[in-house]
Parts: C-alpha cells; structure tokens; sequence
C-alpha cells in the first residue's frame, strides 16, 4: 500500500456554510483532503444521511483548453471512458455500476471532464476499484475508436446541426464574444477534426491528461474516511503520473468595442437574442458582485429584467441564462460570460428588446442598489446554493469540492462563499456594473428564424 506524500493536506475540517448573521440554520461540510504520491488530489466528504455514497472523478481536461489540432477530442474521450479497461469490457463499467443498484454519469464541461457513480454505500469499493481500472490504461482499438467517432459525429448532428436553436447560446456565444482561440472554438469539435482522429492520437491524449497527477477524486456520502482512503489507497497507489503537457494561456484582452452578430436558423421558427457580457475573474469581490448582480438582474420574476421584458412589456414569455451556462458559477475556471438569452415574436423589434435592457442596465450602472435589494440576492443566492449542493442525491456537493481542489487545491474554499458574498456591498456592486456592465464589454447575437411559416 502506497503511503500517502509527507507534504499532503490532512484536515478534517467541520465547515459551516452560510452561518446567517439574520437568521437560518448553519450547514457544516465535513472535508478531509489528501495527495498521493503521484499527485492525485483526494476529497473526503461523509454525510450519513442515507446509505449512499457518490464517487466522482475530475480531469483536468475540458472543452476550451484541448488541443487546437484535436477539437472535440475532450468530449470524444469522455466516450471513450467507457470503451474497456484491463478488467472491464466494453460497456462492462455502466452494467457493473447499475447492476449494484446504482447510477453513473459523465460529461464534458468547459474546464474538466468528470465521471462520477452515486450507489448504495457498502459498494464503495467496487466504484472505486472500477475507477482505477480504467484511469490505468483504456483498451483503445481501432474498432472502438471507430464505434465512438460515430456515436459523437451523430451526437453533434442531433443536438447541432439538425435542431433548432442548436448550440443557442452555450455553444454559439463563446465563438463571437471571445478572442483567444482556446475560448472560441467550436467546442463541440469539428466533424473533420473527430473523423480524422488515429489511435495513435488517442493513446497520446489519455497519456496527457488522464493520468493521477491531472485529477481529483471525491467521495461524499455515507462511509468512513479511514477505510476509503485505504480503499484508494490500495487501487490508486500504483497508477503511475504523467508528464503533463503545459497549460495554454486563456485568458482574454479587455473589450473595448460593442459586438453586434446575426445566424439564420433554417429550422427555427422564430427569433432569439442573446446578450452577453465578459465576466470578472474568478473569485475576486468583482466576481462575487457579479453573482449578486446575476441574483438582481436575472435570476427569478422578481429578477429586473424579467419585471421589464416580461410582466411590463410583454416582450417575452421568459428570460434565462446566468453565469456559465454549461454550469455554475463556481465550476469553471478561466474567462466567463454572464448571458441573458431570451426568444420572441416575429412581429417584436430586437432593437425593442434592446432598449428595455439598455434602460435596466443603465439604472444599475448609475446608481447604487439598495440594501433591501442586496438582501433579497443574498437569501436567493443562499438558496441557490443549497439546492446546488444537495442536488442529484448530494452529487452538487462533490462537484464543488471537486472544482475547488482541482482548480484552486483548496477544497475548503466551499467554507469562504458566505464570508465573500456578504462582503459585497452597494459601492462594489456599483463598480462591478460600471466595468463589466458598460456597453462595450457586451455581444449581442440574434437569430434569424428562417423555418416553415418565416
């Protein structure tokens, strides 16, 4: 059995989280976090609730930063992770994990791609011996990949190509609001680029990037830390690290000018706008304003713009979007837009709809909110926040542990969102709406119906 590194982080820290000053009961986040020796970050949450436990598992490979000569190999591989291992055939992980009463799922998000499996507790060990198979070495045949190449190709035609509204705006707004290409690219992939894809460019991407030392793995729910370490401990220890390829830089230059684009949708049938604005950076005052802000402006009727748009000027049945739209607020890592997307009738003017936001906006730049207002957006993001964390049996819980080891190898980060929320005050959230919130830090993208009866 591997012993753990000498430098590890060993906590175990009872974490309350939004301990209400007004009023509300605390919430405590029991969190230990270690590292292997080959550098795979480990997070320990238990929660004896219920008999359950999930296992999820975080590699820091995601759909903006893959690289420029394989676009959409970060989601291909996530098809590929279920393609065969030393010990599991083809498919063999999805029937193992259901047929021990138990759920999986995976899925490719801007800065990881994570597999996670929520199951009864005492099949623990089977997740986690299922995991450390795969992450020590796929079965990538030319069939397989062939099989997989296929089932994505088919997957971007279906949830693209042949959909109205396809990739509106999640896929569509990245490609027009950003510069750095890294942030810009069609993160679906080319279909040429997935075609093209050789085996030997397979194996060369697992080695990159799914190895010990580019991941985190957490486990939360009804179990004890010490066996479960000894449990990763005993089939992680001997996965071997890699060599990591270097990060490529993401970040993006200062808006300086307004963008205004259009696309025809051949299938949509009516119109669409998104409005989109470049986010702070993570985890500066500015970016917990924004999230504020998003509370204010967005999030809920009483929400400024769905008062405006839909309850006073009918503009609209409804209005969505927030602050990554792939997933929250907390889980990505490196630049960000806040999107307002809205559809409406052909007979309404864009321009209509623009100058209700222009008015909204304007007001939020110009003056400060109101501390009544900053309260209701602090109990909305309090609740959002529970329902994040609770949500799909607990799984929201690991996720955020997840992303704050992977992304900032502190997992007690969850334990600060509290403390850093209610520091906002009505003078940042003025100064937030002034920088980010200004007309030429935005893109607006329209969609031009062009289906039956247009």
């Amino acid at each position: 059995m591997q012993k753990l590194a000498t430098w590890f982080l060993a906590l175990l820290l009872i974490i309350p989280i939004w301990n209400c000053k007004k009023s509300g009961p605390s919430f405590s986040v029991p969190v230990e976090y270690h590292r292997l020796d080959s550098g795979l970050k480990i997070v320990l949450s238990p929660d004896h609730t219920a008999p359950i436990v999930t296992v999820a598992v975080y590699y820091s490979i995601g759909l903006r930063i893959e690289p420029k000569n394989g676009t959409g190999f970060a989601h291909l591989f996530e098809h590929m992770m279920f393609q065969g291992s030393k010990n599991l055939g083809k498919n063999e992980f999805l029937s193992l994990i259901q047929g021990q009463g138990g759920v999986l799922n995976a899925s490719t998000r801007f800065d990881f791609t994570n597999f996670f499996e929520i199951l009864p507790s005492p099949k623990l060990e089977t997740a986690l011996w299922a995991e450390a198979d795969r992450m020590k070495g796929l079965v990538i045949t030319p069939e397989n990949l062939t099989n997989q190449q296929g089932v994505v190709i088919n997957e971007v035609k279906a949830a693209v190509h042949n959909q109205p509204y396809g990739g509106f705006p999640w896929l569509d707004m990245p490609q027009y609001a950003n510069e750095n290409w890294y942030n810009a690219h069609n993160f679906y992939g080319d279909i040429q680029d997935i075609a093209a894809a050789t085996v030997e460019e397979v194996k060369a991407f697992f080695k990159s990037y799914y190895a010990p030392n580019n991941a985190v793995l957490v486990v939360t729910g009804d179990f004890v830390p010490q066996e479960a370490l000894s449990m990763i401990e005993k089939y992680f220890g001997d996965v071997k690290p890699t060599d990591r390829p270097e990060s490529p830089d993401i970040t993006e230059p200062r808006q300086e000018k307004e963008k205004i684009f259009s696309k025809d949708d051949p299938l949509a049938n009516k119109p669409a706008i998104a409005i989109s604005y470049h986010m702070p950076a993570r985890f500066t005052p500015e970016y917990f304003a924004m999230g504020l802000l998003d509370q204010i402006l967005l999030q809920g009727e009483d929400s400024l713009l769905f008062q405006a748009l839909v309850k006073k000027e009918g503009l609209t049945g409804n209005v969505g979007g927030g602050i990554n739209l792939l997933g929250n607020m907390f889980n990505y890592n490196g630049p960000m837009l806040w999107t307002a997307y809205l559809f409406y009738d052909s007979r309404t003017s864009s321009e209509k709809i623009l100058s209700v936001v222009d008015s909204i906006m304007q007001d939020v730049r110009n003056k400060p909110i109101g501390p009544e207002i900053l309260d209701i957006a602090l109990v909305k993001i309090r609740s959002a926040l529970y329902d994040m964390m609770e949500g799909f049996y607990g799984f929201g819980r690991a996720d955020l542990l997840a992303c704050f080891a992977l992304f900032e190898d502190r997992p007690a980060e969850i334990y600060l969102l509290e403390e850093k929320l209610r520091a906002v005050t009505p003078e940042l959230l003025l100064k937030t709406a002034q920088e980010y919130l200004r007309p030429a830090n935005r893109t607006i993208l329209t969609i031009n119906p062009k289906g039956a009866g247009q």
